[in-house]
């Protein structure tokens, strides 16, 4: 059988694939290896994943693809490999970046300019097989631009600096209880700063029809083009994108990626149906 896994900085996606090709879904928290270690990793997927599987599944695992944030580089690539195998250690494993996994579910075999919007944000040019050029990621400190990190920490900067409207700014205050001593100590001191100011895309969603809410949005996701897009070679093909930023903003983003020059395509929440599609070489 085959598990496969799409992880961002807050939840992972997986489908298991079986002897009959038929897909099953399960969902856990994000496992980011700059973040946890090997033993934390294994301890989630115990946790979390194991018992949805159940033992004869477990068991019957043959091979892995792991596709998550944070994995671009080898030494932490085999730091989640390690950790995948003291859980599966009968599969053959391979872990690749979420940028290639979003790139194979977006694209498939075809040509296209792959995007991540969710918790951070990236992007690729990809050739049908492999990516063929993509720019830094800098995480949610020095870059992810139009991220739904991005979108928080630039929505508590304006709420502190008395620069929303009123109205947004007192539900900011009343409904989630925001406070400044509380913004520092889950930024600076508390795991997952990155998670936590995503949490403030949802709010921003549900207040999508104030005039300052889409003026936010849309100057991250410009700025998003500007750092990333625009330096591509191919604009002319198609652009697809993944994530919750991108999926719930995506009249947004396909307005900005207009204004751009760009012709959208595919956007989805996940894009591990589309890889499920691509390991069972439909695609």
């Amino acid at each position: 059988m085959l598990l496969l896994a799409d992880s961002g900085s807050t939840k992972t996606a997986w489908r298991l694939i079986d002897q009959e090709k038929k897909i099953h879904q399960f969902q856990t928290q994000g496992l980011h290896p700059l973040f946890l270690e090997e033993a934390e990793i294994a301890h989630v997927l115990e946790k979390e994943l194991i018992p949805s599987l159940g033992f004869p599944a477990k068991e019957s695992i043959t091979e892995l693809f792991f596709y998550g944030t944070g994995c671009s580089n080898t030494e932490r690539q085999h730091k989640m490999k390690t950790a995948l195998e003291t859980v599966f250690s009968r599969a053959l494993i391979k872990v690749e970046s979420d940028l290639t996994g979003a790139a194979r579910g977006l694209c498939g075999s075809q040509p296209g300019l792959a995007v991540i919007l969710g918790t951070g944000s990236n992007s690729c040019q990809y050739d049908g097989k492999s990516i063929t050029h993509q720019r830094p990621s800098l995480g949610y400190i020095l870059g992810d631009e139009g991220s739904g990190a991005w979108i928080g920490k630039t929505l508590l900067n304006a709420h502190f600096s008395d620069e929303l409207p009123k109205a947004i700014s007192d539900s900011l205050t009343q409904r989630l209880k925001v406070e400044i001593d509380d913004v520092i100590e889950h930024v600076y001191r508390k795991p997952f700063p990155n998670r936590y100011l995503a949490t403030y895309s949802k709010f921003v969603f549900q207040n999508s029809k104030n005039p300052a809410m889409v003026q936010l949005v849309r100057t991250g996701f410009d700025a998003f083009f500007r750092k990333q897009l625009l330096h591509y070679p191919n604009k002319e093909l198609p652009l697809h994108a993944t994530g919750s930023v991108a999926f719930f903003f995506s009249a947004i983003f396909k307005d900005v990626a207009a204004e751009h020059g760009f012709t959208t395509g595919m956007i989805t929440e996940s894009p591990v149906a589309g890889l499920a599609l691509y390991h069972l070489g439909e695609v």
